[in-house]
């Protein structure tokens, strides 16, 4: 575990880093705990959305990156809604995940892991592929029971077909995926 009291070395080209991916200007954070606040899965972090963007402010590179939060985030914009400064918070929340999953900082593997599934599928099939993604999350995390009780029901449902779903023009997909491995690396 991390030690708060620390005080590290401020990196302004992390902080300067951020900004330009999320095109967000950190400085109009005055911490005010709106994000936070509104987060619904604040409870389950232990680094909350206005901490992340005070480390971010500060230059902390390894503890904003290391934090739980920006794999926890679901993405709701709620944050984003609720700053009363018009930040996109979940889009710098977006830009640390891109960023920690580049440098290899997973706070929550089992959440990368199911991220990596996903992009797989949807480069594979163009879009989700809900049975191929579920074998290729219990292959990489060992989980094999896990919703295993859902199958029956989501199946009955038409919610789980066998087969991918059709997709006309898969190669335009691929290049997105070129195009993004280019830029990362």
């Amino acid at each position: 575990m991390r030690d708060d009291r620390t005080i590290r070395r401020c990196d302004a080209a992390f902080t300067q880093s951020v900004q330009q991916q999320s095109e967000q200007n950190m400085a109009l954070c005055y911490q005010c705990g709106n994000c936070t606040a509104g987060c619904p899965v604040a409870r389950a972090s232990s680094t909350p959305v206005t901490q992340v963007m005070r480390l971010v402010q500060a230059g902390q590179r390894e503890a904003a990156l290391e934090a739980d939060s920006i794999w926890l985030c679901a993405s709701c914009e709620t944050c984003t809604t609720r700053c009363p400064n018009d930040i996109d918070v979940a889009r710098v929340m977006d830009v640390l995940r891109h960023m920690a999953r580049r440098e290899n900082h997973v706070a929550e593997k089992n959440i990368r892991d199911f991220w990596d599934a996903f992009l797989e599928s949807v480069e594979k099939h163009g879009r989700v592929y809900e049975v191929g993604l579920m074998a290729a999350y219990v292959r990489k995390t060992g989980r094999f029971w896990t919703d295993a009780d859902l199958a029956p029901a989501a199946l009955g449902k038409g919610k789980l077909p066998l087969r991918p779903h059709p997709v006309t023009d898969k190669e335009a997909i691929r290049q997105i995926f070129r195009r993004y491995r280019e830029r990362s690396a």
